[in-house]
């Protein structure tokens, strides 16, 4: 054999090898596809993986690993969209960069910055769905968009292949999802679960999963907030469902939700999209606390019929019960908020019957001359629970709710509290809605009791007011183990509840029993400060305040409390986390115009000392100091900030500070 016939079967068996390699290497690529969408500050990255037609995301901070790849996806009625698909070659990619002021949020001007991807999937050929993830500096939001197949334009989704795997090490502080129709007079769930804290992933509540939102601390320090947004009447609202080694999953509503009555799976019409997905992460629980994404993505959904104010109020209910619904009553706490300068009375349930409709026309009236409004209280049930309260069967018909509400414009009622709802199934989330639309065209408020997590409903619907979802200020009368737990729990409401929407807690009381006479030894006795009390109307976000004070507390409140409680703002331009952590102490910072607010509890044994940096005030300014001792007697001095812009705090267990410049 010669040496040109060598050379030209190593030529051939170099180019066999070649092909060879080619067709590999594309066979891999055909099976596998990866892609990532970077914030704009290039920290945060989500990677999206297709491998053998199955797709997962990943999510990175700083290049550690936040979320490991996890599953994405639909299934519905009309195909599997989790499973053998095809990325498109092709993606959109747009950079988002929006302006909005909202007043009743924790920030009154907000910057969205995001990278918006948009990732198109085919199956068998055909175009199925789209996955759009937007990437802001700390937060990640995804949400599906699926097509029509052929002549089909309505789906049903049977299940949401969404999850988000932890790393191995990560603890979780979740509120357990109650199961349906238990409870007192049927009425869970009602997102009042107490929450545990630092506990090991791998668990699922109660059985049911987890209310929304969802905070996890990962093994090297860092935090990631779950949630959703956006939900409205054409979806469900969702839950968290827990699994082994650390996955969560999106669980739609249970089937025994508002009397076994609706689907528990939500119908789509096509093309149609999903609510969002939210993912906020970050080193510190600073992310979690300034977090805007809730609002972010969405967008109003019809024009507020009026300007709307958010005021402060108060309500006999919380301090007197059932026995305090009577005219006298509401005449003297009418007279209570407005020496307190505030705009508005709350009146509780059986207020139909215990002082009927003309005496609330004419409180109404009265009101209106002290420059207090009434927010007037109702129950939502039709056939969903047992709950008895009057006044019942007006909300739940459009055609009566709509007349009702003739009425109360008709005597200048400037809101209402709508309490007991069903559950989170689509049917549900169409009442909610309802009743929001319905109540702008007459120019009232809303506030839900009894009910889901507001999700994105401040940007959403103009006149949304606030909502509960949170084991709130009446449990403090009803049981004296929610008073030994009230600092542990506000230091949990803080970073998980309070973080992605208004909660409407009620509280700040200044009675030491809750009791109208304010009589020891009679009703459950609060452990905590009057300092505490101003400083969860700081910590505690909601554009519209019923604060749980009592007329009697002008006259036995220190008069230093009952000054702060009159001028506490209830919108805010800027939230800052000073420092903290659930369960144990939280220490925020709110401005008002040019006016900062700091607040801080502890719910440890031990007391809290600090060095705290306040770098929002300069240094050298005086500060108005409101603070506890050991026995928790507060009172007020003033201070000033030292030049580098710190200050030493002290905070006893079940005690406070606020700092005011």
């Amino acid at each position: 054999m010669t040496i040109s016939v060598l050379n030209h079967l190593k030529l051939i068996n170099f180019k066999f090898f070649f092909h060879l390699f080619l067709f590999s290497f594309f066979v891999a690529n055909a099976q596998s596809q990866q892609v990532a969408v970077n914030s704009p500050d290039g920290k945060l990255t989500v990677n999206l993986a297709v491998n053998n037609g199955t797709p997962t995301y990943s999510v990175s901070y700083k290049g550690k690993l936040f979320l490991e790849p996890s599953p994405i996806g639909l299934k519905t009625n009309i195909g599997d969209f989790s499973t053998g698909l095809e990325l498109k070659a092709n993606q959109v990619q747009n950079k988002i960069d929006e302006t909005y002021e909202l007043p009743n949020i924790k920030q009154s001007k907000v910057h969205y910055v995001a990278n918006e991807a948009i990732f198109s999937f085919t199956k068998d050929n055909k175009e199925v769905i789209d996955i759009i993830f937007r990437v802001s500096n700390n937060d990640v939001a995804f949400k599906y968009k699926v097509y029509p197949q052929k002549s089909t334009v309505a789906a049903v989704v049977q299940e949401e292949a969404s999850g988000f795997l932890f790393p191995a090490g990560t603890t979780s502080f979740l509120s357990a999802q109650s199961k349906a129709m238990v409870g007192w007079e049927r009425t869970m769930p009602s997102y009042e679960i107490p929450y545990v804290v630092d506990a090991p992933v791998g668990e699922n509540g109660k059985g049911e999963g987890y209310t929304f939102p969802c905070l996890f601390k990962l093994k090297n320090n860092g935090w990631v907030l779950i949630s959703e947004t956006g939900v409205d009447s054409y979806y469900c609202a969702s839950r968290l469902i827990g699994h082994e080694k650390g996955l969560y999953t999106i669980g739609f509503p249970m089937q025994g939700e508002n009397n076994g009555v609706g689907s528990s799976t939500p119908g789509i019409r096509l093309p149609g999209e999903t609510p969002w997905r939210t993912i906020t992460v970050g080193e510190t629980l600073e992310p979690i606390v300034t977090t805007t994404v809730p609002f972010d993505v969405v967008k109003p959904r019809y024009e507020a019929s009026q300007k709307y104010q958010y005021t402060k109020g108060t309500w006999s209910w919380i301090i007197g019960m059932e026995k305090s619904m009577n005219y006298d009553e509401q005449l003297r706490y009418i007279d209570f908020s407005a020496d307190l300068g505030y705009e508005t009375l709350l009146v509780d349930a059986l207020w139909d019957t215990q002082v009927g409709r003309d005496k609330v026309e004419a409180l109404a009236k009265y009101g209106a001359s002290k420059g207090v409004g009434l927010y007037l209280w109702y129950n939502s049930n039709g056939y969903w629970n047992d709950a008895p309260q009057t006044p019942r069967g007006k909300m739940d018909n459009s055609i009566v709710r709509r007349k009702e509400m003739a009425w109360m414009k008709s005597i200048g009622i400037k809101g209402i509290k709508v309490d007991f709802f069903g559950g989170d199934k689509q049917e549900t989330m169409k009442l909610y809605e309802d009743i929001l639309f319905d109540a702008n065209d007459y120019g009232i408020m809303v506030i839900f009791h009894g009910t889901t997590l507001p999700r994105g409903w401040e940007r959403m619907y103009p006149n949304y007011a606030s909502s509960e979802a949170v084991l709130a200020s009446e449990n403090l009368f009803f049981t004296q183990e929610s008073n030994n737990l009230e600092a542990f729990s506000a230091t949990l409401h803080t970073f998980i509840r309070n973080t992605v929407g208004s909660m409407d807690f009620g509280g700040s009381a200044l009675n030491k029993f809750y009791n109208d006479k304010n009589t020891p030894n009679k009703g459950s006795k609060r452990l905590t400060s009057d300092v505490y009390a101003l400083a969860t109307a700081v910590l505690f976000q909601s554009g519209v305040q019923h604060f749980a004070l009592a007329p009697n507390n002008l006259t036995d409140a220190p008069k230093w409390a009952i000054d702060f409680m009159k001028a506490v703002p209830t919108i805010w331009d800027e939230v800052r986390f000073i420092d903290g952590y659930p369960g144990k102490y939280a220490i925020l910072a709110r401005r008002h115009g040019d006016k900062w607010y700091v607040a801080g509890i502890n719910a440890q044994k031990e007391t809290v000392k600090l060095k705290i940096k306040l770098p929002m005030i300069a240094g050298g300014t005086e500060l108005k100091q409101y603070a506890d001792d050991a026995q928790l007697n507060g009172k007020l001095t003033t201070t000033k900030l030292k030049k580098n812009q710190e200050i030493e705090v002290t905070i006893p267990c079940n005690g406070a500070v606020v700092l005011v410049n």
